[in-house]
C-alpha cells in the first residue's frame, strides 16, 4: 500500500508509546500487532526500515529487527528481499516445516556477527524434541547398559542411507564409526594414522582450522601445500609429501573452508595419484557443503588410503554433536578401536536418536529448506558486495572477500566490528609460520532478520569503498 511513510511512522509511534511494559522488541511487537488488528496498519502496508524506526523510537535497529521477524514468524509480516518489510494481515495456516524461531539476542548493541555460519530453526527444533519423547520411551536396558558393537549397527545403515548420493566406493556399515561432530571424527582418523614421534601432517595453505588443532593436540607437525585456482597443486603435494615423509593429507575438496573453492575431478584425481604414490593416507572433510556432491570421494578413489568425515552440523544442527567417520574397509578395525579405547564410542540413546532423525522424509525436506535459506543470504552477499573480489557458491555457509588496497585483514576486521559487524580474518586459517593474505571470511548468519543481515552489509561495503589512506611514520 502507497502510504507516506512518515504517517506509517508517527502511527507506529502512537501505537509504541501506548505499549511500554517489557523488553522493547516485545513492546514494538505488541504495538505493531495491535495496529495491524485494529487497521490502523492495513494489508500490505510497508513498513520503516529497521534503522529509520530505530531512531524514532530511540532503540538499536537490531531491536527493531526482531519485533519484526517476530511478527514475521507469527505470519503478520511479510519481508521481502530488496523491497522491505510489509504488513500481511491476519496469518493463515502455515508449513510446519518452515516455522522459525525468533532471533537472538544481538552481541552487543546491535552487533551482528558473520564470524561463522549460524542455522535458522526450519523445523529442526521440533523435530529433535520429538525424538528425544520416542527416545524416552525406549526399554530400560538400553539406557542402563554398556551397549554392544551390534547395537550401533542401525544408526549406522541409516548414515549410509543418508549419503547414499555420496560416491564413497565399496561401503558397509561396519566402515562407519559414530563421533562427537566432525572435529571428534578428524581426532580419530589421525589416531587411527599417524604413528611416530613427530608425524607429519600435511594442509591446505589456508585450511580449516581444526585440521591444525587435532594435529597439534597428537604432537604432529604441521606442512603447508600451496594451491592455486583449482585446489592443492600436486607437484608441491608430492615434493613435499616425499621431502616430509607425510602420513596423512587434511583437506576439503568438495567445497573448501574458507575460500568456497570446489577442486574439480581431474585435479582430485591428479591429487589421488600423488597420494597412492607416496602411501600417503588422505583425509577428505566433507562437513561444510550444503548441497550434493559434485564428483568422486577420495575414499573411492583410493580404498586403502581414503578417510571421509562429515556431520549433521551445517544443514540440521551443531548442537547434537553428531558427526560420521568412514574408514577404508581394511583399516575399519584401527578407527573403531581408537572409538572404543578413547571414550567406548558414541552413547547409544545419542546413536538412536541420529538414526530416527536421518530415517524421516521431513528431515530432508528440512534439509532442502535449510538450503534454500542459506542460497538467499549468499545472493544478498554478492548483491551487496559486487565488484568487489568474491569467491562464493550457493552451497556454501559462508562467502570469501579478498579485500581492495588499503586495507589489512586485521584492521579491517577491527573497522567491521566498530561498525556493528563481526567478520573472520583469513590469518586464522593459515599456519602460524604461513603468509596469509589480506581477505575475510564472511559467515552466512541466517539466524539475524534479512533486513538486519542486510543493513550490516551495506555497512562492510561502505568500508570497502572508502579504504584508509593515511601514511604511517
Amino acid at each position: 500500500m502507497d502510504v507516506d511513510k512518515n504517517i506509517v511512522t508517527d502511527t507506529i509511534f502512537e501505537l509504541f508509546a501506548a505499549e511500554a511494559a517489557g523488553p522493547k522488541y516485545r513492546a514494538l511487537a505488541a504495538a505493531l500487532r495491535a495496529g495491524i488488528g485494529s487497521g490502523q496498519l492495513p494489508p500490505a502496508t510497508r513498513l520503516p526500515p529497521v534503522r529509520d524506526l530505530g531512531w524514532r523510537l530511540g532503540m538499536t535497529p537490531g531491536t527493531v529487527a526482531r519485533a519484526y521477524t517476530l511478527l514475521t514468524d507469527e505470519g503478520l509480516l511479510v519481508a521481502e528481499v530488496g523491497r522491505g518489510t510489509f504488513v500481511q494481515g491476519p496469518a493463515g495456516p502455515r508449513p510446519p516445516l518452515l516455522v522459525g524461531a525468533a532471533p537472538e539476542e544481538a552481541a552487543g548493541d546491535g552487533m551482528v556477527s558473520l564470524f561463522t555460519a549460524r542455522l535458522p530453526d526450519l523445523g529442526q527444533v521440533a523435530l529433535i524434541r520429538s525424538g528425544f519423547a520416542r527416545l524416552a520411551e525406549r526399554p530400560a536396558p538400553e539406557l542402563l547398559d554398556y551397549p554392544s558393537g551390534r547395537a550401533f549397527a542401525p544408526a549406522r545403515q541409516v548414515v549410509l542411507d543418508w549419503l547414499r548420493e555420496v560416491p564413497l566406493g565399496p561401503v558397509d556399515h561396519e566402515d562407519v564409526v559414530l563421533s562427537h561432530g566432525a572435529q571428534n571424527g578428524i581426532s580419530l582418523v589421525m589416531q587411527a594414522v599417524l604413528r611416530g614421534r613427530r608425524p607429519v601432517v600435511l594442509v591446505e595453505e589456508l585450511c580449516y582450522p581444526g585440521f591444525r588443532r587435532a594435529a597439534e593436540l597428537l604432537r604432529a607437525e604441521l606442512v603447508a601445500v600451496p594451491m592455486d585456482a583449482q585446489g592443492l597443486i600436486p607437484g608441491a603435494l608430492a615434493d613435499l609429501a616425499r621431502r616430509h615423509e607425510a602420513q596423512l593429507l587434511c583437506t576439503s575438496p568438495e567445497l573448501h573452508n574458507p575460500t568456497a573453492l570446489v577442486t574439480p575431478p581431474e585435479r582430485r584425481r591428479e591429487i589421488a595419484e600423488v597420494a597412492r604414490a607416496c602411501g600417503l593416507h588422505v583425509l577428505e572433510d566433507d562437513s561444510t557443503s550444503l548441497g550434493d556432491p559434485r564428483t568422486e570421494s577420495y575414499r573411492a578413489m583410493l580404498p586403502d588410503l581414503g578417510w571421509f568425515v562429515s556431520s549433521i552440523s551445517k544443514t540440521l544442527t551443531p548442537g547434537l554433536r553428531v558427526g560420521f567417520t568412514i574408514a577404508p574397509q581394511a583399516r575399519r578395525g584401527d578407527l573403531r578401536r581408537v572409538a572404543e579405547y578413547g571414550f567406548f564410542g558414541l552413547a547409544l540413546p545419542l546413536a538412536e536418536l541420529l538414526g530416527d532423525l536421518l530415517a524421516r522424509p521431513e528431515t530432508r525436506e528440512i534439509v532442502r529448506a535449510v538450503r534454500a535459506r542459506n542460497g538467499q543470504y549468499v545472493r544478498a552477499t554478492v548483491n551487496a558486495l559486487g565488484g568487489h573480489d568474491l569467491s562464493w557458491d550457493e552451497q556454501a555457509p559462508f562467502v570469501w572477500l579478498r579485500l581492495p588496497a588499503g586495507w589489512r585483514a586485521a584492521a579491517f576486521c577491527l573497522a567491521a566490528e566498530a561498525q556493528g559487524v563481526q567478520v573472520r580474518a583469513a590469518e586464522e586459517f593459515a599456519l602460524r609460520d604461513t603468509f596469509a593474505p589480506h581477505a575475510v571470511r564472511l559467515g552466512m548468519n541466517t539466524r539475524v532478520p534479512m533486513p538486519e543481515f542486510e543493513a550490516a552489509l551495506g555497512r562492510l561495503r561502505r568500508l570497502l569503498d572508502d579504504p584508509p589512506g593515511q601514511i604511517l611514520v
